[in-house]
């Protein structure tokens, strides 16, 4: 895709081999928000909305470190009546919480604010998003849009486009709430496997980002394990334990199934670059990499 005209990042970093593992963003609370009209490049904070409702939303989830994310359904003419709007949590013992509402009003959405104080429902299925933000960075959209679209047509009640989700050089990224699960690198063909993979409650290790409830190196010898020995459940390993000297992390993390097994992890952190991170960065800068330099049973 690269050309001697246009620098894409999503293409520079393939080309590098920037690693996946450790690189999702830290969050347990997502804000949802259709938003039929065109997305700027800050996404929320520069649509046109009423400013006290804008204002409120957006003090309420950052008080609970909550991202805002605005979605959109991948389907052409666009769907009439109210948008839909979603809170969703993800909680350290592994519920899904979600609550949903709709609004017509730009005041409707401070029902979004109560919303953010109250735990949400249970037992309702995870929302796949799809970042195909173009005018946040031109990879998200053009290998984010063929992901949403396959994505949609095989599951259309779970699948969103959505704004800018971070790491535009790992396009497409898939995010799935409130499982808190970063896939990247995709194209269609890997991301229909990789969702079918997670909805029968395995995860795959080959596009895994990382869980946004760890710490990068936690990410990191979690997705070591899963590229050793497979697939396995969300919440298949616990990260018991966690040391740092200097750049250097060493880890216990516990398997629960078929039998309780232990594993001692060393990780080793250091900085690359520099390089353009995203299409649009105009000065090249360090990312932060890990290396797993051994595991062992404990």
């Amino acid at each position: 895709m690269t050309t001697p005209d246009r620098f894409f990042c999503a293409d520079a970093a393939r080309m590098r081999g920037d690693p996946l593992a450790g690189t999702a963003p830290r969050g347990a609370v997502w804000v949802l928000i259709e938003y039929r009209g065109a997305w700027p490049s800050n996404g929320y904070d520069g649509i046109a909305l009423d400013p006290e409702t804008k204002a409120r939303v957006w003090s309420a989830a950052h008080e609970v470190r909550a991202r805002i994310f605005l979605i959109r359904r991948l389907v052409r003419p666009r769907p009439e009546g109210p948008g839909r709007w979603a809170v969703l949590h993800y909680e350290p013992a592994g519920a899904y919480r979600q609550r949903w509402g709709t609004w017509s009003r730009d005041q409707d959405l401070l029902e979004i604010a109560e919303a953010l104080r109250t735990p949400g429902h249970l037992d309702l299925p995870p929302v796949v998003l799809v970042c195909a933000h173009g005018q946040h960075d031109i990879c998200c959209a053009v290998r984010g849009r063929p992901v949403a679209r396959v994505l949609g047509e095989r599951w259309p009640n779970l699948v969103w486009e959505c704004t800018h989700v971070g790491g535009d050089r790992f396009a497409a990224n898939v995010v799935v709430v409130p499982d808190g699960v970063y896939y990247g690198r995709l194209d269609p063909a890997s991301a229909v496997e990789a969702v079918e993979e997670h909805l029968a409650g395995r995860i795959p290790p080959d596009h895994l980002r990382g869980y946004t409830d760890l710490a990068p190196p936690q990410q990191v010898a979690v997705a070591a394990l899963l590229a050793r020995f497979g697939p396995a459940g969300r919440h298949a390993y616990t990260v018991t334990a966690t040391a740092r000297d200097g750049d250097d992390w060493r880890l216990r993390v516990e398997l629960h199934a078929p039998r309780p097994t232990a594993f001692d992890i060393e990780v080793h952190a250091h900085r690359t670059g520099p390089y353009r991170l995203t299409c649009q960065g105009p000065v090249p800068g360090p990312a932060v990499a890990y290396e797993v330099r051994s595991i062992s049973s404990a």
